[in-house]
């Protein structure tokens, strides 16, 4: 970080949860399909000690022809993040852009990965730029000193 006093680094990244749900079974492999692809994104920031703060960035991939699944992926891509010198406002806009910014790579390749050994094509989901989505934890996470 190129504020002054402001300490930033990456603890360690880890999964979560994953959930992989394939309502059609073997059906899948026996249809051409072009499903239709929805994306959701959540966040939560949890202090987990001071100065130390978990951040879950949850990806969840829903795959549908017309009303039905085909699959549904859902990634919990994990980090836990030292801030030191931080304002209200810095720590905020760092665990809603930068934090998550760090773990979207992970959770993609892990997507992508969880779809090929399922025998699906696999799926590479386009960057996401946090800073521009100005990201808002979920009202129930705290982040606190």
């Amino acid at each position: 970080m190129s504020e002054e006093g402001l300490q930033f680094g990456i603890q360690r990244v880890y999964i979560k949860d994953v959930s992989f749900e394939s309502p059609q079974g073997v059906l899948l492999f026996n249809k051409q399909i072009s499903p239709a692809i929805e994306q959701d994104i959540a966040m939560s920031v949890t202090t987990v000690a001071e100065d130390h703060y978990e951040v879950v960035l949850t990806l969840t991939i829903t795959a549908k022809e017309g009303e039905q699944v085909l699959f549904l992926v859902e990634v919990h891509q994990a980090g836990i993040f030292g801030i030191r010198g931080a304002n209200e406002e810095q720590l905020r806009k760092i665990t809603s852009t930068q934090c998550p910014t760090i773990l979207f790579p992970y959770a993609r390749q892990l997507i992508d990965s969880l779809l090929q050994h399922a025998s699906l094509a696999p799926l590479l989901l386009p960057p996401i730029n946090f800073d521009a989505l100005s990201f808002q934890p979920k009202p129930e996470d705290t982040v606190t000193h």
